[in-house]
């Protein structure tokens, strides 16, 4: 569980960062769970968008990848979230 520094922390890396994954009209398929699982193992802070075509609400898109990926949601602003799984070894994020 992240805390409120840490999320702020988060917010304010991830701000400059565009979306790595992004969700279409076919809403969350596996190959959506998979490509975010692989991002976050390779670079711990993601963003992930879901595109106008998509019927998906963010809150439970949000919510659905962060329990599939065993990952933090940092923030969810617009139809962007922000997601956070920090690494066992070498992580590139020192968090406060």
């Amino acid at each position: 569980m992240l805390t409120g520094k840490q999320k702020q922390y988060l917010k304010s890396t991830a701000v400059d960062f565009s979306a790595v994954v992004q969700i279409g009209k076919e809403g969350i398929t596996d190959n959506v769970i998979n490509s975010v699982t692989e991002a976050l193992a390779a670079r711990e802070l993601i963003k992930v968008k879901i595109n106008q075509n998509s019927a998906e609400n963010i809150r439970k898109a949000a919510k659905l990848l962060s329990e599939e990926s065993g990952c933090e949601i940092v923030q969810i602003i617009g139809r962007n979230c922000i997601l956070f799984k920090q690494k066992d070894k070498k992580s590139h994020y020192d968090l406060p």
